[in-house]
């Protein structure tokens, strides 16, 4: 370790902020200090280490236990050695949950509802207030009433917060939308961190037991936190005041999630004792694109005074490219891909192209298919987005919850078993009617009786399921359990007749077998698995995209992903395209005028520019068509800060790309 990192690892009492510059060696001084407490008497399970997805948490796990010699040994059943809890703040709080929730209100086994299940109830609570899609789209609710969370606001005072027509719609929609989920026994993805917010504030005893079970709390990426992780740390670390958090403010991308970088930039006002390390050598880029990244980043105005400092040479300068339009910057870039690849012996692994929209990589994917160069781009369907896994995951949400209406709504007559749209709108209106779920009312015989003999046979055969499969849950495996669902639903029959091509039912298929796969790996991973358990795991990693960037590493194919996406990536050789105003910065941050806005779009071109380790080539075209019209671009006035011309940048916007 160099200095700055050793002082940090060494350091292990009181509040620490260590602010890690990209590529400064952040998870290795995470991991040492981790081991460093260990050895100097720390209790390993007396420390709790938080980030923001699974696998930088499973990466934290797998190196800390290479470095206490750990690393592939596992102990049996009832004699598991202590570890640390290192683990997603949100994976966190549903261990919280898991222990309190009924102290909410909520049943300890609470169903974690995933997009599709929340876009279900947004409709129903839509419908039920009579308000036409025009008015208010499910997204759109849902996306204030996410907002709300992130701000800590509850039902009852968004009201008071909302300011247009369409936000005081939506925050009647929140307060049902809120009674939906606790009535169904489910919370929300930010459901998680809030609920476990309310836990601790209104009941102090469950938040200091909870406190107590740690000595030391670390957090990496804090720059990302918003306020109810932030709430939730100081709520976990205030009496031992063992507190290390971990990031970058220049790195801060996501405002627009509910991130507030005020968390890192007042640490030292939240702790005034606190220690500051900063680690600036840089042990990824070349020289010339680090001086690229520090003149950019320093027109912020308000961050922790830093600079990259590299421990490479100074290496290849990076180059601006202008070109005609955004159809010959396409064809331009992937003509230097090709080149790089077919005779600089450069891999398409080792290649990405940058892009602020999701709408610029159309032209990137047709060229490269031109050029019969490979490539992968993020953000296609998730595994657990496939219809036929959504069936099974739904089945499984509601064996493990019956009172789970959004989940048993979708499989009730999934494959078709006689219970027809008639007969789920005569059950429902009996649970309205009584205010209890569905499913008690499923087992009510003298509502059942006065269905059709097919509805009757159809509620038996769910009440057989519901047995078999729930017996296997408590006595086998979950993959026996899931095989037995399998066989009880007869849903290979299903996919046989939705599907006509053998190719399609083989792959939906083998869809159905990654679950069983995943079951069994969640199994072998945790000593007291269960289903309450698995379904929490896929729930929460369906929310990140570490699966699918570790899929796209495993090809050796050029990379196409947002700027965004880039996060915690590195590459030789990168291609920023589309630097100019209205992209990079987006035009909703130029319209808004306020500087903070600006500020954040500077450091999502800072993370761009500190992805490349030896290449960076930044494009933009002098004319881009909108609505089927060529209209003239303005370059970013990013380009005039990178290179020096920015003293009045606003000067130097109107000037021609060509004095670039």
């Amino acid at each position: 370790m160099n200095p700055a990192q050793a002082d940090a690892v060494n350091t292990l009492k009181g509040p620490l902020l260590v602010l890690a510059g990209a590529g400064t060696g952040k998870t290795r001084v995470v991991t040492f200090r981790i081991a460093n407490l260990i050895r100097h008497g720390t209790a390993p399970d007396r420390i709790l280490a938080v980030t923001f997805t699974n696998k930088a948490a499973g990466e934290m796990k797998e190196r800390v236990g290479e470095l206490l010699g750990t690393a592939g040994k596992r102990a049996k059943k009832g004699q598991r050695r202590p570890q640390p809890t290192i683990s997603t703040f949100h994976a966190h709080c549903v261990q919280i949950l898991r222990q309190h929730a009924t102290a909410l209100g909520y049943p300890k086994k609470f169903s974690i509802y995933d997009r599709s299940d929340q876009e279900s109830l947004a409709r129903s609570i839509l419908r039920d207030l009579r308000l036409p899609n025009t008015a208010l789209k499910p997204a759109d609710l849902l996306m204030m009433i996410s907002n709300w969370k992130n701000e800590s606001v509850h039902p009852d005072r968004a009201p008071f917060v909302a300011t247009t027509d369409k936000e005081h719609l939506a925050a009647a929609g929140y307060r049902q939308y809120q009674q939906g989920l606790k009535s169904r026994g489910a919370m929300d993805f930010d459901d998680l961190l809030l609920q476990t917010e309310v836990l601790f504030d209104e009941h102090p005893q469950i938040r200091d037991e909870e406190a107590g079970k740690f000595d030391h709390i670390l957090v990496d990426e804090y720059q990302d936190t918003n306020g109810s992780q932030y709430r939730i740390t100081k709520h976990l670390s205030g009496k031992h005041r063992n507190l290390c958090v971990v990031g970058d403010d220049d790195q801060s991308i996501y405002a627009w999630r509910g991130a507030d970088v005020t968390h890192i930039l007042n640490f030292k006002n939240d702790w005034p004792d606190a220690k500051v390390v900063c680690l600036e050598s840089n042990y990824r880029s070349c020289g010339a694109i680090l001086e690229m990244a520090n003149r950019l980043i320093q027109f912020n105005s308000t961050r922790h005074d830093k600079v990259l400092r590299p421990s490479r040479p100074d290496g290849m300068r990076p180059r601006i490219a202008q070109h005609k339009d955004e159809t010959k910057e396409a064809a331009s870039v992937v003509a230097e891909i090709k080149h790089l690849i077919d005779n600089q012996n450069v891999q398409p692994r080792d290649i990405a192209i940058l892009f602020r929209t999701n709408e610029q990589p159309r032209l990137f994917e047709t060229e490269l298919r031109k050029a019969d160069v490979p490539y992968v781009m993020l953000g296609s369907q998730s595994f657990f987005d496939r219809r036929e896994v959504r069936d099974m995951v739904a089945y499984l949400k509601w064996l493990d919850q019956p009172d789970d209406e959004v989940s048993l709504l979708r499989v009730i007559n999934t494959p078709a078993r006689g219970i027809s749209a008639k007969t789920v709108q005569t059950l429902l209106q009996h649970a309205v009617a009584d205010g209890v779920p569905i499913w008690q009312v499923m087992q009510k015989q003298e509502v059942v009786s006065q269905l059709t003999p097919a509805a009757q046979r159809g509620v038996s055969d769910l009440q057989g399921i519901y047995q078999d499969v729930n017996r296997r849950v408590k006595n086998d495996t979950l993959a026996d359990a899931f095989e037995t669902l399998m066989t009880r639903t007869s849903y290979s029959d299903e996919i046989n007749r939705l599907y006509d091509e053998p190719d399609d039912r083989q792959s939906r298929m083998a869809s159905l077998g990654e679950v069983a796969n995943a079951m069994s790996d969640f199994e072998d991973k945790n000593d007291s698995a269960d289903l309450t358990g698995f379904l929490a795991d896929i729930a929460l990693s369906g929310k990140e995209m570490g699966s699918q960037k570790d899929k796209a590493a495993q090809q050796n194919a050029v990379w196409l992903l947002t700027l965004h996406a880039a996060k915690g990536l590195e590459f030789p050789v990168v291609y920023m395209v589309g630097m100019e105003e209205g992209l990079l910065p987006h035009s909703r941050s130029v319209k808004s005028g306020r500087e903070e806005d600006i500020a954040e779009e500077r450091r999502l071109c800072y993370v761009g520019i500190t992805r490349a380790q030896e290449q960076l080539t930044l494009s933009m075209a002098l004319t881009r068509r909108k609505w089927g019209k060529a209209r003239p671009t303005i370059p970013s006035q990013f380009l005039y800060e990178v290179t020096g011309q920015a003293q009045n940048p606003n000067v130097y916007r109107k000037k021609a790309a060509a004095k670039l």
